[in-house]
């Protein structure tokens, strides 16, 4: 999936990735399951919740801005590759670059999350 186009459950799922976090796997669980029960009980909320994309903005210096068009900016200056990415709310744009700055452009996605 176009890291772009990640909202919701798939783009909080692809910055916990990033930051290495790990849901356990009960058995006869899968994964994007257990991670549906994190995600809906708000423990992992990257895209809509400050308190938990804030550090990642400050630590990364994730630059914020509003665009001409209505929507937001976000930019990360990587010594390989600078990543600009836009969405709707700052938090998703800044979130959608921190993935690609880890990720790539592109990322696989569970199933179950898309």
């Amino acid at each position: 999936m176009k890291t772009s186009e990640l909202t919701g459950a798939a783009l909080d799922w692809a910055v916990a990735k990033c930051e290495e976090v790990k849901i356990g796997q009960p058995e006869g669980r899968t994964f994007a399951f257990e991670w549906s029960l994190m995600h809906d009980a708000g423990d992992m909320n990257y895209s809509t919740d400050w308190a938990q994309a804030g550090p990642i903005i400050e630590r990364e210096g994730i630059e914020i801005s509003y665009d001409e068009d209505g929507g937001w900016g976000a930019f990360i200056e990587r010594t390989n590759k600078d990543h600009l990415y836009h969405g709707p709310t700052p938090l998703i744009a800044a979130m959608r670059a921190f993935v690609a700055s880890k990720l790539g452009d592109e990322v696989e996605i569970p199933e179950g999350l898309k």
